[in-house]
């Protein structure tokens, strides 16, 4: 963007300054000269501008297990303004083994209140506090949500990450699921309208304003030059999400159904996921390895994977075998990878920068794989408005029935697409 003022600032909102040894920092408006000290190394990465929505950000963590103490780590030593803690499950000596913020003795004790002086150990600017009880906290209407900037919940069954889901929605609230079982992960985020920059280097083709996809479209466009003599476009996106409810059922799109490549790509992990979200809201518990819950298990698989039209050699029987006996474990390594990745996207999130996560992210420990998968229907506050979505106009039916920018559809506003993770 331009400037009057003799200093050249960053993109990111930081500026650089000489020392008189010919040295630079980082200036920061709106922080202190000890959060500026404190978190240096972070406004180089994200600008003093993302710090400062950082610092202002107060989340709301469901579950403190493995992956969630991960999370927790992340955001306090990022400096959020506060951590707000939902889990009064009793210690026990499993946990040990998961979690680096609980001791022996701790066993018996409500695990949130247990980690959080450690936790808050990590940085003393971050209000670190026990939010109580989950059974309290699904009777909670959208006001108790309102003052959270994000909201994550993590390691729960369908029915009670969409009721969270759902009364954020109803507060205009971001929120995120995350679960992990043995050496397999996910990460599904709903942030409603969220605009966000990407800085790149400038092409020579121009970018053009207006629908890059179904749900993302590109609203302004300006360009830069950095200290380097180089010009950067800063690119302003919009994403449009929908519920978690709606993304377990969208079906993948045509442009995933009609290459045989792509469709063999698409990881046995999806179907067997949706499985287990049905399997859990029917019997109420994980599928174990007796021959029944194999079976049934098995069953709902199978009518995962034809109803996403996946080949017939995308569930194995290893496979199934494989997620079965992970379920429910928590190992270091995939809490560390899973949650470092959500928090990353938190941040991005938080200060609106870089492409978030749409919507839907897997990671296959055994495969050494992660993919993200852009499962989306249209919205129900959309689909009664009949308004459009980048550019596309939702009807009555949630069918897509044409564009104002002359690009016609028809479908169920649904779409996926994947890319593969870094």
């Amino acid at each position: 963007m331009a400037t009057d003022t003799l200093e050249q600032p960053l993109a990111n909102g930081s500026s650089s300054a000489p020392h008189t040894n010919g040295e630079s920092t980082t200036t920061a408006p709106g922080l202190s000269a000890d959060e500026i000290a404190l978190y240096d190394r972070q406004i180089r990465l994200w600008g003093a501008k993302a710090q400062e929505s950082i610092r202002s950000a107060n989340v709301l963590l469901v579950s403190l297990r493995a992956l969630g103490t991960e999370i927790a780590k992340n955001l306090t030593l990022a400096g959020i303004s506060s951590l707000t803690i939902i889990d009064d499950e009793p210690v026990t000596e499993e946990d040990l083994g998961a979690q680096y913020f609980i001791r022996d003795s701790d066993i018996g004790a409500p695990r949130a209140e247990a980690a959080i002086p450690r936790i808050q150990e990590l940085n003393p600017r971050v209000k670190v506090q026990s939010g109580g009880s989950l059974i309290q906290l699904l009777t909670e209407d959208q006001n108790y949500y309102k003052p959270y900037s994000i909201i994550i919940a993590c390691d729960h069954d369908l029915l009670t990450l969409s009721t969270i889901n759902t009364t954020a929605r109803f507060a205009s609230v971001p929120f995120y699921a995350a679960g992990i079982h043995g050496m397999y992960g996910y990460i599904f985020a709903d942030l409603l309208t969220h605009e966000f920059v990407v800085e790149r280097e400038k092409s020579n083709i121009p970018t053009a304003i207006g629908t890059e996809s179904l749900t993302r479209s590109v609203i302004s466009v300006t360009s830069q030059r950095g200290n380097d003599g180089k010009t950067k476009e800063i690119v302003r996106k919009r994403e449009q999400y929908c519920p978690l409810i709606l993304a377990n059922s969208s079906p993948l799109p045509s442009g995933i159904l009609a290459s045989q490549r792509k469709l063999k790509a698409v990881p046995a992990l999806l179907p067997c996921l949706r499985a287990l979200f049905d399997f859990q809201r029917t019997t109420g518990h994980f599928p174990s390895q007796t021959n029944q819950d194999l079976a049934a298990f098995t069953t709902l698989a199978t009518a995962k994977s034809r109803e996403l039209q996946l080949p017939l050699e995308t569930l194995k029987a290893d496979f199934l075998h494989s997620f079965i006996k992970n379920l429910g474990a928590e190992i270091v390594p995939t809490a560390a990878f899973v949650g470092g990745r959500l928090a990353e996207d938190v941040i991005n999130v938080l200060g609106q920068r870089e492409q978030p996560i749409q919507n839907f992210a897997m990671f296959d420990g055994e495969g050494l794989e992660g993919r993200i998968y852009s499962l989306w229907s249209a919205p129900p506050e959309v689909v009664m408005s009949g308004q459009s979505v980048n550019g596309l106009v939702v009807g009555g039916g949630g069918g897509l029935v044409g564009s104002e920018n002359g690009v016609s559809a028809v479908g169920n506003g649904s779409a996926a697409e994947a890319i593969v993770l870094d």
